[in-house]
C-alpha cells in the first residue's frame, strides 16, 4: 500500500490554444495537481514516419493534420504567470529533436519563471521529419537523449558549468538564470529501452498514451522490474498514468495504493461541442466538465 497522495493533471493536448489559460485558472482553484502539455514542432504535409502507437495500416497518427502544437515552454511560462499551485509536466518533450543548449536554456528559464513548477517529461520522438528540419540526427536520438539527461543536470547547476560527452561537448560557461532546485526529468514510453532509460536516469515515468486497466498493470510490473534491475526503489519516484477506462474512484484508488502518484485526465474532451460551437459556449461546456470531474474524482482520491 502507498501512503502518497495521488495528483490529477489536466491534459491540454488538442485543446484550442487560447483556452489553455482559462482552463488552467479553473484547475488551479479546483484542486488539480497540474497541467500536462504535449509536444510536436509541426505537422508534415508529407509524412513518411510511422507513429509508434498507430493502430492504422499506414502508420499515421490518430490526430488531424491541422492539430495545433503550441511550444510547451511558452505554454508553461504563460500558465505559470496566472496560477499559484499547479505544476506543469511535458508529456513528452521531444528533447533530442533540439540541440542541448536550446533545451537547457529554454527549460531552465521556464523553471525559473514558474518558481520551479516544471516537470520535464522526455521521449525520443518518432517523427523523423522534425529531426531533419532541426538538423538533429534521428538515428542516434536514443543515445543522445541518455546523454542529454545527464548533461542538462550539469548545465542547470548554476555558476560556471561544463559538460563533456560522446555527443555533447560544452566548454566552461555560465547559463543563467538557472533553476534553484533540480528540474525533475521523467522518462516516457513503455518499450524495454525506454523503461531501462527511465529506471537508470530519470526521476519518474510517464505512460505512453492511455491504457486499459490490464495494460496498465502489465506496464507497471515491467517498470518495477526495470527499477529493480537498476538498483532503485520507488521512494521519490513519480509514476504518471493515463487510463482508457470509465472514470471510477475505486479504480483510481487501486492504482494510487499500488504507487501511482499522478493521473493524467482530460474530461473537457468529452463534451458535446464541435467546430460549429461558438468559442464561449465550447469553453463553458469544457470548464463545466472539468469542475464535475474534480468534484467526483479529484477530491475523493
Amino acid at each position: 500500500m502507498s501512503d502518497r497522495t495521488a495528483r490529477f493533471h489536466q491534459s491540454v493536448t488538442f485543446l484550442p490554444t487560447r483556452q489553455a489559460v482559462p482552463l488552467a485558472l479553473a484547475c488551479d482553484k479546483l484542486g488539480y495537481g497540474g497541467m500536462y502539455i504535449s509536444d510536436h514542432l509541426f505537422n508534415p504535409r508529407q509524412l513518411e514516419s510511422r507513429y509508434t502507437y498507430s493502430v492504422r495500416a499506414d502508420g499515421a497518427p490518430g490526430w488531424e493534420s491541422e492539430t495545433p502544437w503550441p511550444d510547451p515552454m511558452c505554454v508553461i511560462a504563460g500558465l505559470a504567470t496566472v496560477t499559484e499551485h499547479l505544476t506543469f509536466t511535458t508529456g513528452v518533450y521531444v528533447a533530442p529533436a533540439r540541440d542541448l543548449i536550446t533545451v537547457a536554456k529554454s527549460v531552465g528559464t521556464t523553471a525559473v519563471l514558474s518558481d520551479n513548477r516544471v516537470r520535464l517529461g522526455v521521449g525520443v520522438g518518432w517523427c523523423k521529419e522534425e529531426f531533419d528540419q532541426t538538423g538533429q540526427d534521428f538515428a542516434t536520438r536514443g543515445k543522445r537523449l541518455d546523454e542529454m539527461i545527464v548533461a542538462l543536470r550539469a548545465l542547470w547547476q548554476g555558476g560556471w558549468v561544463e559538460y563533456h560527452g560522446a555527443y555533447y561537448d560544452v566548454p566552461e560557461c555560465q547559463m543563467e538564470p538557472s533553476p534553484s532546485v533540480p528540474v525533475p526529468i521523467i522518462g516516457g514510453g513503455h518499450s524495454p529501452v525506454a523503461l531501462r532509460r527511465t529506471a537508470a536516469l530519470c526521476d519518474g515515468w510517464i505512460a505512453a498514451g492511455a491504457y486499459s486497466e490490464q495494460e496498465a498493470w502489465l506496464h507497471l510490473a515491467e517498470l518495477r522490474k526495470a527499477l529493480q534491475a537498476a538498483g532503485r526503489d520507488e521512494e521519490g519516484f513519480s509514476i504518471y498514468l493515463s487510463l482508457n477506462e470509465r472514470p471510477d474512484v475505486d479504480l483510481y484508488r487501486r492504482f494510487a495504493d499500488a504507487g501511482v502518484t499522478d493521473f493524467v485526465c482530460a474530461p473537457w474532451m468529452f463534451v458535446n461541442v464541435d467546430r460549429r460551437t461558438p468559442d464561449e459556449q465550447a469553453l463553458a461546456e469544457r470548464l463545466g466538465a472539468v469542475a464535475r470531474f474534480a468534484e467526483e474524482f479529484v477530491h475523493k482520491v
